[in-house]
């Protein structure tokens, strides 16, 4: 049985250290800016996404360089226009995992959003800006150095 949690996979050019550290201290490069890096067990940073209110608090729950990385959401606030208000905390509790391999010919990035299913009212919504930023933003930044991360 497949799990309902949000799941895809990238291949890469970076080699897997700088996976990991792209998807630690290296998130502004290709999804959103946070107030400050996540780079030890602990850390917490706020991902907003100006000009609206919306934002993600995750703490850094897991690191084993350079193969796995473990966020889990502390706080949520996410607005989305004509939505019910359930939306906002959403990704409260839930976790994402970044599975990082040396694989032929790459790095391959495994990433599930625990959490993330279908069932939630904001499944599709958050589907497309995952598919956005892991399966274009992230890859073409460790593929080229040159993201796209959210601009305001």
């Amino acid at each position: 049985m497949t799990s309902p949690n949000y799941k895809k996979s990238i291949m890469v050019t970076a080699d897997a250290a700088q996976a990991f550290d792209a998807v630690t201290s290296g998130v502004a490069h290709w999804w959103t800016r946070p107030d400050q890096p996540l780079r030890q067990i602990g850390d917490r940073a706020k991902f907003s996404f100006p000009p609206g209110q919306s934002y993600w608090t995750f703490e850094l729950t897991g690191a084993d360089k350079p193969s796995r990385v473990e966020w889990t959401c502390v706080d949520a606030l996410h607005i989305h226009e004509g939505q019910p208000k359930a939306i906002e905390t959403e990704w409260l509790g839930t976790q994402v995992f970044w599975d990082i391999h040396t694989d032929a010919g790459g790095t391959r990035i495994d990433l599930e959003h625990a959490g993330l299913t279908p069932q939630l009212l904001c499944y599709d919504i958050c589907e497309a800006g995952w598919d956005m930023f892991f399966l274009g933003s992230l890859q073409q930044y460790l593929d080229t150095g040159q993201g796209a991360p959210h601009r305001v």
